[in-house]
Order: structure tokens, then sequence, then C-alpha cells
């Protein structure tokens, strides 16, 4: 049932940080576990956080509009809402065609960088037979550019985003057909890359969609001032990663979960058990990484460096709003990030699910 009600917050609420250093206490033993977590400290200078909306239901992306509104995705309801620059929230549309089960369903959304001209925009959402990326323009109907992305009741993906070079992103899951991982010819548990056709980027590695490959299941990337792209990845029982993403690289999924000694795969930058990470959506603002995890229920906040290492990840917010999911730079600087305390793994509190904004 869709709830009317969405009562928002104008004024800035300063809210104490429960901060905490990463543990990895309840991790499954495996032989990997020999293995030291990625160190982890705490945030101790991040600014006050501002509720920016609520009573949202499981917003699972964000994108800005040139005049500063924002879009926001809600999975199970397939309903896209727009946040006025005042925080007044609307809704914008329903997308016809989406099915909604597990974790599927309206996902992804980017706004095209010609918007002011053209007034596209771009979803990825599940439908009856398979996972698809669609263009329309707000109310109007989608037209779909790639179909026939595996879907199932999990591992779907699912996040869109142009890159620095002009071309559109999408990452897939596995959808629970682990080997489809490795095949090139495959769209599950990829990173693609397209022209706004949903035809391939030119240059792409293996003359198909595919960008990258060997992913379990992808749902945040973006790219620092520089050009480096950076992407999360749900592990299943033991690491969690973020990864450097290079083209044509092969990261390992199913063969290799977390770091490996086998120089055919790409090894992440850094690594989590599984309880205090589970990312979903990243956001970068300049050199600045901000990670949203579900299971760790914290924000991870990471600096790249030039060379496209990066530094010791700190924990923010642990356990404060519950489950993590959607992190977006904003225009003014801030980072919004979003709750998804009502994708039925959580516990929703008063004013589930909210968007909310700090500066990192």
């Amino acid at each position: 049932m869709v709830r009317s009600s969405r009562r928002l917050l104008t004024a800035f609420a300063a809210v104490s940080l429960s901060l905490v250093a990463a543990c990895s206490s309840g991790s499954p033993k495996t032989v990997n576990d020999e293995r030291s977590a990625a160190p982890t400290a705490t945030a101790s200078n991040l600014g006050s956080v501002t509720t920016i909306a609520e009573n949202l239901d499981v917003p699972w992306s964000i994108a800005f509009l040139p005049d500063g509104s924002a879009l926001v995705t809600e999975r199970s309801e397939a309903k896209i809402v727009k946040i006025a620059p005042d925080h007044h929230v609307s809704t914008v549309m329903t997308v016809p065609g989406v099915v909604a089960q597990g974790e599927g369903g309206l996902l992804g959304l980017a706004v095209s960088p010609t918007y002011a001209t053209d007034g596209l925009i771009y979803v990825y959402y599940t439908a009856a037979d398979d996972n698809r990326i669609a263009k329309l323009k707000l109310g109007g109907t989608p037209q779909p550019i790639v179909t026939g992305i595996p879907k199932a009741i999990v591992h779907n993906g699912g996040r869109l985003g142009f890159g620095p070079d002009g071309f559109l992103y999408a990452s897939t899951g596995d959808s629970t057909n682990r080997g489809l991982a490795q095949e090139k010819n495959s769209l599950a548990g990829k990173i693609l890359r397209m022209n706004t056709d949903g035809s391939p980027a030119p240059g792409n590695p293996f003359g198909n969609l595919v960008y990258t490959y060997g992913h379990r299941n992808v749902q945040g990337f973006g790219w620092t001032a520089n050009g480096d792209m950076y992407a999360t990845e749900f592990g299943q029982n033991t690491w969690d990663e973020l990864n450097r993403i290079e083209i044509g690289k092969n990261y390992g999924w199913p063969e290799v979960e977390g770091k490996s000694d086998d120089t055919k795969f790409t090894n992440p930058l850094l690594e989590w058990h599984t309880d205090e990470a589970s990312c979903s959506g990243l956001g970068i603002t300049g050199s600045t990484i901000v990670i949203g995890c579900l299971r760790g229920e914290r924000l991870y906040v990471i600096d790249a460096r030039p060379d496209g290492s990066v530094g010791a990840p700190k924990a923010a917010f642990q356990g404060t709003y519950g489950r993590l999911r959607a992190v977006t730079p904003a225009p003014d600087g801030t980072i919004w990030f979003s709750t998804s305390n009502r994708d039925g793994r959580g516990t929703p509190k008063s004013g589930d699910d909210k968007i909310l904004a700090f500066r990192p």
C-alpha cells in the first residue's frame, strides 16, 4: 500500500555520531580467516546530519537534476519521487512493467548529462522475464535500450551512472547463477559500458557491453575527480570488497571471494567481513569515497589517493540509522544517503525510510 504521508524536516538536526571501529566478531570461520580485514578507524570530524525526507519506501537510487532537485527510486512501489531544493517531496510517476520481488524492482537511476536539452533519465529495473535498462522522460513511457540481463530473487545488481567519459555504466549481479560471472558473453555478474542507445561503447574490451567481469553483485560505483573508478562488491559468506575498476579486468567471482594469489584475478583494495559491511551504494566527492552498508549498518569514509590506492576506512554512524543503501554526492558538496529498513531485512524506525545528508 502506498503511504500518502511524507513528512519533511526543514531544520538541520545535529545528531551525535555513533562512530566505532569495525570488528570481525560473528564473521563465518573459513580457511581465509587468518587474513586481516581492512584496518578501520573512527570518523570524528564529520558534520551534523540533515534529514532531507522521510516515509519513503526502500529508496534505492538518488540522482540530481540540473536545477538541484533530486530524483529517488522506490524499489518496491516502482515510483520515482522528486525532492525539490526546499525538500518538498512529490511523486512524479510509477514506472510501468516493474516486477518487484525479493531484491528486484525499480533500482538504479541516472540523469542524462544533456538533460537540459533532452530531458532524459535512465532506469534499471526488474521486469517479468529479465532485468533491463530503459530511457524515458519523466511521466513518459520507458523505452528499453538493454534487455535480457538475467534476473533472480537476489543478486540483480542495478546501479546506473554516467562516467566522466560520457558513457552510461551499469552493474549487474550473477542472478545466483555463479558461473555466468566468468562468461564474457553473458550480461550477468558484470559492469557494463554503453552508448545512450544501449549499444556497446567504443573501446569496450570484448566487443560487447562488458567492461569488467567476475562480479558477484555490484550495487555501487563512482569516480574520483581524477577519473579513477571504484565499486563495492557483495561477498558470499566471508569477504565484501572495495575494488578499483579497470577496463577488461577479471574480479574473480566465483573462483575467488576476496583476495587471491592468482594473478589472473584483480584483487580488491579493501575487504571486510560480511557482518561489518554488506556494502551497497557508493558516492564520491573529490577524492573522498563514501560507502553505505546494509548488514553493517554504517558508512565507510575512505580517502582515494592519486595512484588509485586508498587509505584506511573510517566507520561512521554505526547502528544509528539502521541499514544504509544509496549514497550520492549532492551539488552542494554534501553526501546524501538513504536508509533501507523497509526492505524486509531491517527493523523500521519512526520515519523510515529516510534520505539523510552530511558533509564528509
